[in-house]
C-alpha cells in the first residue's frame, strides 16, 4: 500500500481542526491559565476530537482508533456539550471539495458525541489504528504558545502515517528555534505547519491554511558532524522528564548551548526539518508510561527525516502494547549518525 490517501485525510482532517482550536483559543482562552473540566483545552480537545474521528469514520469505516477524550462527561454536563457543539458544527474548510472528503458538517449534538466515544479502541499489535491527541501541550495551548494536533496510522503496531499540525510553529524552516520559540505566540503573521510522512516516503512540511492543502516540500535533519554544538529541545517544565538529568546528558556530551524548551510534538517537528537536534524525555517515574498519541506521529516523521526514535534503552519505541508504550521508558530522538552517543550519554547519566 502507499497510504497516500490515508496521509491526505489525515492531513485534511489535522488542518480542519487547527481551525477549530484556534477559534477556541481566540474566543475563550487569553487571559485563561486553569484546566479544569469547562477549561478551554477541554473544549478544544473535544471539538478537535469530534472533527478527526469523523473524517476518519468517513474515509476508513472499519478502522479503530485510541484516542484521548470520550463523551461521558459531556453527556452528564449538558451546557458544556452544547458550548463544545456551537463550535463543532460551524467549523469547515473554505475548499467545498476538501470539507466534503472530510464528511461535511455533523448533523446533530448527539452524533458529535456518538463520533467523540469512536476513540475507544484498546489498541494492540494487529489492524489497523490511528491514534489520535486533539491538542497535544495544554499548557502551551492555554498561553498562546506552542501546541500541536497529532494524528498517527499503526497497521500491526508499525506507524505508517503520520500527520501533525502547529500553528504556532513559524512557516519558515530556516527560523532555528530559540528560547523565544515556547513562549507566547500568536497563530498567523508567518506562523502555522502541517507536517506529514509516510513510511518509507521521507517526511514533508506545508503552511497550513484555512482550505485545500497548501503545497509541500521535503523536510530532513541536519547534519551534526560536531555534537557538541547540538541543540537540545526539551519539554516544558513538568513532572513527566527529569530536567536534572537532561542537562547532566548535555554536560557529558560537551553541549554548551542553551537548551530550548517547548510544548508538545512541535519538538518532533522542530528536529525532523532541522530547527533543532536532538529530544530528550527522561522518565522521572518508575511506573510511568507514555501514551502511544503523544509520540506515534511525531516518531514517523523524526525517523523519515533521516533520525532515530528510541527509548532511554536505545530500542524503538513499541506501539503494539495498547493505548501505552509499556514496553519502552523515556524517549531519545537525535539524527542516526549521533543517536548511539547520545544513548550511551543517556545511559551513563542514568546509571542504567
Amino acid at each position: 500500500m502507499s497510504y497516500e490517501r490515508e496521509r491526505y485525510i489525515a492531513e485534511l482532517a489535522v488542518q480542519r481542526a487547527t481551525i477549530l482550536t484556534q477559534k477556541v483559543f481566540n474566543e475563550k482562552a487569553k487571559g485563561t491559565v486553569s484546566k479544569d473540566d469547562k477549561s478551554p483545552v477541554t473544549i478544544g480537545d473535544f471539538g478537535a476530537q469530534a472533527l478527526i474521528i469523523q473524517a476518519i469514520r468517513k474515509n476508513f469505516p472499519n478502522d479503530e482508533i485510541v484516542a484521548e477524550e470520550e463523551a461521558s462527561t459531556l453527556r452528564e454536563d449538558r451546557a458544556l456539550s452544547a458550548e463544545i457543539w456551537r463550535l463543532v458544527k460551524d467549523i469547515k474548510l473554505e475548499d467545498a471539495e476538501s470539507n466534503e472528503v472530510l464528511g461535511g458538517t455533523l448533523p446533530s449534538e448527539e452524533a458529535m458525541l456518538d463520533i467523540i466515544d469512536e476513540g475507544k479502541s484498546a489498541g494492540g499489535a494487529k489492524g489497523r489504528i490511528w491514534a489520535l491527541d486533539p491538542i497535544d501541550g495544554t499548557k502551551g495551548f492555554l498561553r498562546g504558545g506552542q501546541y500541536a494536533v497529532c494524528l498517527g496510522l499503526l497497521e500491526d503496531g508499525d506507524v505508517k502515517v503520520g500527520a501533525i499540525g502547529c500553528p504556532n510553529l513559524p512557516i519558515d524552516d530556516a527560523a532555528t528555534i530559540s528560547s523565544s520559540i515556547g513562549v507566547d505566540q500568536n497563530s498567523g503573521a508567518g506562523n502555522g505547519v502541517l507536517f506529514s510522512a509516510i513510511k518509507g516516503l521521507g517526511s514533508a512540511a506545508r503552511p497550513l491554511t484555512n482550505g485545500a492543502l497548501a503545497e509541500s516540500k521535503p523536510i530532513s535533519m541536519r547534519p551534526v558532524p560536531d555534537i557538541s554544538y547540538a541543540v537540545f529541545c526539551l519539554k516544558k517544565k513538568t513532572g513527566h522528564s527529569s530536567q536534572g538529568d537532561n542537562a547532566a546528558v548535555a554536560q557529558r556530551l560537551g553541549i554548551t548551548k542553551p537548551s530550548v524548551r517547548l510544548d508538545s510534538q512541535a519538538k518532533y517537528c522542530s528536529i525532523a526539518r532541522g530547527a533543532g537536534d536532538i529530544y530528550l524525555r527522561l522518565p522521572v517515574k518508575k511506573d510511568y508510561q507514555e501514551k502511544i498519541w503523544d509520540h506515534a506521529a511525531g516518531d514517523l516523521i523524526v525517523r523519515e527525516a533521516g533520525g532515530q526514535v528510541t527509548d532511554i534503552y536505545g530500542q524503538p519505541l513499541d506501539f503494539s502494547k495498547g493505548r501505552t508504550l509499556a514496553a519502552n521508558k523515556g524517549v531519545v530522538a537525535a539524527p542516526k549518525a549521533i543517536q548511539s552517543e547520545v544513548i550511551g550519554a543517556v545511559k551513563h547519566v542514568l546509571k542504567l
